[in-house]
């Protein structure tokens, strides 16, 4: 087999059917052999680089809340040293909320806007430790209404390991991303969370 051959060009079939005025010549070379292509990414419609998201490798906003008393809460992630937002979702499909509290028992997840501190894409200020909510696709079980995007009333923890917990498509592309915990155990607890965000 040629290692390539001549083929007819799509975009030039006037030089083919015999005007001499078109500018394109009427033939390409096809490569008749497989070549792997790695896709690290794209430019945009205005030209800016894009590089494909991948699952964040390791758990990272490391946060520890010491003392919070029964049906005490806290907000996290924090804003980072830097001024930037830890938690953008943009790109992502997925998170996994870490958690390790001192005290096992009952805890209460919400997903809130983050602080008014930090712009939402062109936004400012946002609302901040508001629920976040969403309308899904599916008109049988959303209505058109506006529910909450997540929010676990319960969730049973064991005192001192860390559990991880993954929110699935709920919180896709939600920038600024940040969750209210409430302590439920029935006594004071120190809570350690951290996130990942997979594609």
């Amino acid at each position: 087999m040629p290692y390539e051959r001549t083929g007819y060009a799509p975009w030039s079939l006037t030089r083919e059917a015999g005007v001499e005025s078109a500018t394109v010549d009427g033939t390409i070379q096809v490569p008749q052999y497989g070549q792997p292509v790695i896709d690290i990414g794209f430019v945009d419609e205005i030209g800016n680089w894009k590089g494909r998201k991948s699952d964040d490798r390791n758990f990272f906003a490391i946060q520890k809340d010491e003392a919070v008393a029964n049906g005490g809460d806290f907000l996290t992630p924090s804003v980072n040293a830097d001024d930037t937002w830890p938690l953008d979702m943009d790109g992502f499909t997925a998170v996994q909320v870490a958690i390790r509290a001192t005290n096992a028992g009952n805890y209460k997840m919400t997903a809130v806007m983050g602080p008014d501190t930090v712009n939402f894409a062109n936004l400012s200020p946002i609302d901040a430790a508001s629920t976040i909510r969403l309308a899904n696709g599916n008109p049988s079980t959303s209505n058109g209404a506006f529910a909450k995007a997540f929010e676990d009333d319960a969730e049973v923890l064991t005192a001192n390991v860390w559990e991880v917990f993954t929110i699935q498509d709920r919180l896709a592309g939600q920038k600024v991303l940040q969750f209210k915990i409430t302590n439920n155990s029935g006594d004071v607890s120190s809570v350690e969370t951290a996130f990942r965000r997979l594609v």
